[in-house]
């Protein structure tokens, strides 16, 4: 099974202040622009940008509440990205190992070219003496 790769959803996440949001809301469970900032060295417009990415991709959920909007973490929306990521662990880890495979051959290749040469080289006998 393959899962396709959201280039939206990764571009979002790639970004460390909503990486640390996304950590903020997790632990905390849902927060305002106001009080998230207070826990980031940016500003409340800053943050509330970064919200909108983030909710934008699903990431996270706006809601209103009287005069403020709160923001909550959409469990599956982060679960996708979990299997996203995943996906791309898994086929790295299968290109790895093809590169460790062809390195090893190669080098296989160059122990038995290095042993050939050794061989077709004639031992140096020490001379007698008369």
């Amino acid at each position: 099974m393959t899962t396709a790769i959201d280039d939206d959803l990764w571009s979002a996440i790639g970004d460390p202040t909503r990486r640390r949001l996304l950590d903020l809301l997790v632990v905390s469970g849902d927060g305002t622009a106001t009080a998230l900032s207070e826990q980031l060295p940016v500003t409340r417009q800053a943050v509330a940008k970064h919200l909108g990415v983030l909710d934008r991709v699903g990431l996270v959920h706006a809601t209103p509440v009287g005069r403020e909007t709160r923001y909550r973490v959409d469990d599956a929306q982060l679960a996708r990205a979990v299997d996203q990521l995943a996906t791309v662990r898994a086929t790295w880890d299968a290109r790895l190992q093809r590169i460790k495979r062809i390195a090893e051959t190669i080098q296989r290749a160059q122990e038995r070219q290095s042993e050939k040469q050794a061989e077709k080289q004639p031992e140096k006998q020490p001379r007698k003496r008369q």
